[in-house]
This record gives structure tokens, C-alpha cells and sequence, in this order.
């Protein structure tokens, strides 16, 4: 990170629908942000600005915007937002650009994207807990439905440990000063299970039915199906030392309706475009491991299977 004194150049890698909120808000507070997106975003944004219909406000945020990844050879920061199927494959592709000082926040889907950056890359590395609501209801065009906050904290496979403390303190600073409330979580791997706990008992449901969040609880068997998802899911962490209880997830799970009631899940919004999904790194995830610590994890695999074979389907299309 460059001196307090001097903003840091960000580069929103994958700005979608969450990528463009946060990159959004940090541009609106006068941060230099490139926005790394696809085609059809990068020229809408390029020639009427970022529009973001947000809760308590809506405008147009001029803000830069690329399709070329070699613009992280200026980041300071990196906001990485790819889907967790192409963790990996992009940290491949930006490393020849990457300087050694920049910093990696993820804020994805899943619980091991850490892990797999530091597999690639010696950089600093942040796995973020992200709470918005949001849709791309158009090219270039963001609309926000709910929250807005982060949790940030240090990845377990972080190989640069040292002053990791004051550069989290730094990070949750400057994007809290950026319209985007941040804190250092103290125990970032449980407020990431208990993220992940959420996105197992919603996205599957939500997709399968593309439904929101608020009109999926209407229906009481579906409600019965949530608490299974998230019992399975809190064996599985407990079994690999996450302290998580039963009685948290029930509260996570039965905040997200009263929170996020219009939201339809990242799963739902994948399936809809006729996109691959993370579900392999969701639900598929808590399948794989429930073989692997010799956990029965059934509900999971019941959505798991549907989510693929709708998946597959339209692959066929």
C-alpha cells in the first residue's frame, strides 16, 4: 500500500454486479479505481459513467474501466471479485504484472480462495466477508438492494504475516472512508463458514426456483430444507475446528429473508445468464468434504445434483 498520504491505485478484477458496488462507492469518495469487466460493461461505463441505483442514492459515477488485465501492474490494491471456478486461472494471468507490495482482497464465494491465491502468488493476501445485496440491471448499470459492509481479515496461507495487522487496520480505514463499512474480523475463517453457511442454504433454492429470498421462505418445506443445508454445513466446519454452533447458523439463515428479501442469489442470477455457477464451490464443496470426514450431507447433494443438472442441461441447449 503506497503512504497514508497518497490515495492507492484499485483495480476491481471480475466487476460485477459486487465488484461494481464496491469499486462504485470507492471511485464515487474520489479513489483511483479501474474497474476490469467485461466488454459490454466496459464501453457502457466508458461513455455515460458507472450508474448506480443505490438505497440512499442515484447517479452516474465516472469512474476508468478495462477488459485488459495488464492494468494490475499499476494496482496497489486488487478487489478481486472472479467467480471461484476462476480463482486460480486469473492469479495465473495477472502474476507477470502483479508488483510484490500489492494487495489481494478477496471478496468471492466460498471459503478456500485464499488458500489457492497464496498458492500462486507471495502477495499479501485478504479474504473479505462481503454483505451487499446487488444486481447488474444492465450494461453498466448497478442496482443495490440491500447492505453494503465488508469483514476483512488475514488468509491462513498468507506467506507475508508480517505487519499484516497494521496493513488490515490501513484497509479497513480507507474503505471505510470510501462509503464502504469495514472491520478486521478477529476470526475471519468463522464469519467466512458462517457466509458460506448462508450462500449453501440459499443460492441452490433460489436458483432451482428463481425465486428471491423473501419468497422462498413462504413456503414452510423450503424453510424445513434450509435448516438441513445448514445443519450439514455447520458438521462439516465443526469438523474442521471452525466454531460454529447450530444456534448461529439459525440466525444467520434467519436474518437473510428480513435483510435481503429482494434478492435473487448469485446461483439464481448465473442460471438465468445461462452461466456456469459456483456450485461446486458451494454446495459441492460441503458434498466433497462430508465424504471426505464421513458426514452425511444429503440436502446438500439433493441441490447440488439439481443446480447441475439444470447446469447441464442448458449446456445441451
Amino acid at each position: 500500500m503506497k503512504h497514508q498520504s497518497e490515495k492507492p491505485n484499485i483495480v476491481v478484477l471480475g466487476a460485477g454486479a459486487v465488484g461494481c458496488y464496491f469499486g462504485g462507492m470507492l471511485a464515487r469518495a474520489g479513489h483511483n479505481v479501474t474497474l476490469v469487466a467485461r466488454a459490454e460493461h466496459v464501453a457502457a461505463i466508458a461513455q455515460h459513467g458507472l450508474h448506480m441505483d443505490c438505497q440512499s442514492f442515484q447517479e452516474s459515477v465516472a469512474v476508468s474501466a478495462s477488459t485488459d488485465l495488464a492494468v494490475v501492474a499499476q494496482a496497489d490494491l486488487i478487489l478481486l471479485c472472479v467467480k471461484s471456478p476462476d480463482t486460480t486461472k486469473t492469479i495465473e494471468a495477472i502474476k507477470p504484472y502483479l508488483q510484490k507490495h500489492t494487495a489481494i482482497v478477496s471478496l468471492q464465494n466460498g471459503v478456500d480462495n485464499g488458500e489457492r491465491i497464496c498458492a500462486v502468488v507471495s502477495n499479501p493476501v485478504f479474504p473479505a466477508v462481503v454483505y451487499v445485496a446487488t444486481i447488474m440491471a444492465g450494461p453498466g448499470r448497478l442496482k443495490h438492494l440491500g447492505r453494503g459492509e465488508l469483514a476483512i481479515g488475514q488468509s491462513p496461507g498468507n506467506h507475508n504475516d508480517v505487519g499484516a495487522a497494521g496493513q488490515l487496520t490501513a484497509l479497513a480505514k480507507l474503505l471505510t472512508e470510501g462509503g464502504v463499512p469495514c472491520v478486521v474480523s478477529p476470526d475471519i475463517r468463522k464469519d467466512q463458514w458462517s457466509k458460506f453457511l448462508v450462500n449453501c442454504s440459499y443460492n441452490a433454492i433460489s436458483a432451482i426456483g428463481q425465486l428471491t429470498y423473501g419468497k422462498m421462505v413462504q413456503t414452510e418445506a423450503v424453510r424445513v430444507l434450509i435448516n438441513q443445508l445448514a445443519d450439514e454445513v455447520v458438521s462439516v466446519a465443526q469438523h474442521q475446528g471452525i466454531a460454529l454452533t447450530h444456534q448461529e447458523a439459525q440466525k444467520a439463515n434467519d436474518m437473510i429473508p428480513q435483510t435481503m428479501p429482494g434478492q435473487l442469489s448469485s446461483t439464481a442470477q448465473d442460471l438465468a445468464r445461462k452461466k456456469p455457477s459456483e456450485i461446486e464451490f458451494l454446495n459441492g464443496l460441503v458434498v466433497r468434504k462430508g465424504k471426505e470426514y464421513g458426514i452425511a450431507t444429503p440436502a446438500n447433494q439433493s441441490v447440488y445434483a439439481l443446480v447441475k443438472m439444470l447446469e447441464d442441461a442448458q449446456a445441451l441447449c
